[in-house]
């Protein structure tokens, strides 16, 4: 009985999930449909998001938020909208407008494309068709993930350089440097779960975890191993989670938009529709890769536990039910985020994408790759070579960052007691020579120094006639903040 319960679940799993053929030879109307339903579920998605960030930390500053425009404020990011797309839109002077019009159509267009492969369900029946919940699937389906979030960075980089202003030129180029320290931790953090699927395909993936072949019996009762990547490569899950809300410049990692030193960063130049479109790129980004997220390492569509024990929980329309739920605590955590946490310094940010996330997904690939091996091939010595050389390079690891460690410790001991030596009453600053000031600390973050001459009058001239009083010949005079 134990034996034909086992054969049957493949059958019935190969039955109802959809693979690659699944989407062959599909009618063309069917297609325009599932273009059109993603596109309104992308937009409504927005308006919905728009309005409960602004609920949301509305209350968690003790405000009300939006609740003018409709119930409870829901109609408030419809308004907003149409009043972007109803005001005057300005294109500055000196832009290269070609480049300044296709800007936001690039950033736009591929968040809409990467949604294309996210699966909502399995098979259904549509006008009497059967086909699955998805647009599209390829073999490497999450490699266009990728493809389409490195083509969305070009949207930034060239509204930041067409609009032939520093501040945007300045969040352009933060934009690429981010994009591509945080797409490669992205990138690695997916390569464990091809490891396990051994698959690129969303729906092999989504497959892979559904829980079969998990059974083992315990004082009679039959339980099951957690099956969601989320669970078995949690290390994954975790950079995922950090390197997605990189990839989409939200707090605290919004610094390709930072108003405190940038005024709006890439898109200060920017107003009305075209303004509008890198604000409806950021968050189909959002909902993109939550919705890669679901997919990779929370089961995709399947119903969680213990929902899952309901035989048809997985079946039908549901599916989408609990893929929308897990999509939206997904983007909940980016407006937690928003909420909570300060923005960091760009260097921090840079820091933190090369010198932890990279290595530390470096290194969980190879223990992953290892133990993989060491389950196909148990006992051949090739295993515990690779399992010695592995432990040598997480020691050889440990050693430097803890001799970095050292240095730097014994370089601020040091500062510190030539800071104690110094003598406390400094010789008083000869005419003409600024005070000491951030130039003059050790160096660190780059800050523009805050002791410029001309902060103290060096170098600055007036004609005779207005010379500033307690000037002795008028060739200097005192510069305020005015």
């Amino acid at each position: 009985m134990t034996g034909s319960a086992s054969v049957a679940g493949p059958r019935l799993l190969a039955a109802t999930d959809p693979t690659l053929a699944s989407f062959y030879n599909q009618p063309w109307w069917l297609v325009i449909i599932k273009v059109l339903f993603i596109f309104v579920f992308l937009l409504l998605v927005t308006l919905f998001m728009i309005w409960a960030e602004r609920r949301v930390i509305g209350r968690m500053q003790q405000r009300p938020g939006p609740n003018r425009a409709g119930k409870f404020g829901l109609l408030q990011s419809l308004m907003d909208g149409i009043k972007l797309a109803l005001k005057e839109d300005i294109v500055p002077r000196g832009v290269d407008k070609l480049l300044f019009w296709l800007a936001p159509a690039i950033a736009a267009i591929p968040a809409f494309i990467s949604f294309a492969i996210i699966p909502f369900g399995p098979e259904v029946s549509i006008f009497g068709v059967r086909t699955p919940l998805q647009l599209a699937d390829l073999p490497v389906a999450v490699l266009l993930v990728l493809a389409m979030s490195s083509m969305g960075v070009y949207g930034i980089v060239l509204a930041g350089w067409a609009s032939g202003s520093p501040y945007p030129l300045l969040g352009g180029l933060r934009s690429s440097a981010q994009v591509i320290s945080y797409e490669i931790a992205m990138a690695l953090s997916f390569v464990a779960v091809f490891l396990y699927a051994g698959s690129l395909s969303t729906t092999a993936i989504v497959s892979a975890q559904a829980g079969s072949g998990t059974e083992f019996h315990w004082f009679g009762a039959t339980l099951h191993y957690p099956s969601w990547f989320a669970v078995l490569l949690f290390p994954s899950f975790v950079i995922y989670l950090i390197t997605m809300v990189g990839e989409t410049n939200r707090l605290p990692f919004d610094l390709p938009e930072g108003e405190g030193e940038l005024v709006g960063g890439f898109h200060t130049e920017y107003a009305s529709l075209k303004f509008a479109l890198f604000y409806l790129a950021e968050y189909i980004n959002m909902t993109t890769v939550a919705g890669l997220a679901t997919t990779l390492f929370l089961g995709g569509w399947r119903a969680p536990w213990p929902i899952s024990i309901w035989s048809g929980a997985n079946a039908n329309w549901w599916p989408m039910l609990w893929f929308v739920i897990k999509v939206g605590i997904l983007l909940f955590c980016f407006i937690w985020l928003r909420g909570t946490l300060p923005r960091i310094r760009y260097d921090q940010l840079m820091r933190f994408g090369w010198k932890v996330l990279i290595p530390v997904s470096l290194v969980w690939i190879l223990v992953i790759a290892t133990i993989r091996v060491w389950r196909t091939h148990g006992g051949s010595p090739a295993v515990y070579t690779v399992a010695g050389l592995l432990l040598v390079a997480l020691l050889g690891l440990l050693f430097m960052a803890d001799t970095a460690l050292q240095r730097r410790e014994a370089a601020a001991q040091g500062t510190a007691g030539q800071e104690e030596e110094a003598p406390t009453a400094a010789a008083p600053a000869s005419e003409g020579t600024p005070p000491r000031g951030l130039a003059d600390e050790e160096p660190g973050f780059p800050v523009p120094p805050m002791d410029l001459p001309h902060y103290h009058g060096i170098g600055v001239t007036v004609s005779a006639g207005h010379e500033t009083p307690g000037s002795a010949n008028g060739t200097t005079k005192e510069v305020t903040g005015a």
